[in-house]
């Protein structure tokens, strides 16, 4: 895990419990509307900055759709029928080699 990512999240937990600590106690002390929302509002902006940071460092590629690949597949499967195979079963091999890569990662 990213040591700054790990900062962020350390830093929010503590956040979030002193906002709790926080909540408790201007309860107790008096109810105090305006600092019950600014505890509240603090806690909530840890929150958003602990979901943006969480979602920018995840290291997942989205898959990409490859032109070149996707010509180079194309011209195999044409050359392929161009030498008798049917096309029909050779779509459905290439759609079942598709969901095999796929199940496999």
């Amino acid at each position: 895990m990213n040591s700054a990512l790990r900062v962020i999240r350390i830093v929010c937990v503590m956040v979030f419990v002193s906002g709790i600590a926080g909540l408790i106690i201007s309860s107790i002390a008096g109810n105090n509307v305006g600092v019950v929302t600014t505890i509240g509002l603090i806690t909530s902006l840890a929150a958003i900055v602990l979901l943006t940071a969480s979602t920018v460092a995840n290291r997942q590629r989205i898959d990409a759709f490859n032109d070149a690949l996707a010509e180079q597949v194309e011209g195999q499967i044409g050359a392929l029928v161009a030498s008798g195979a049917k096309e029909d079963t050779l779509r459905r091999l290439v759609r079942d080699a598709i969901n095999l890569g796929r199940s496999a990662s």
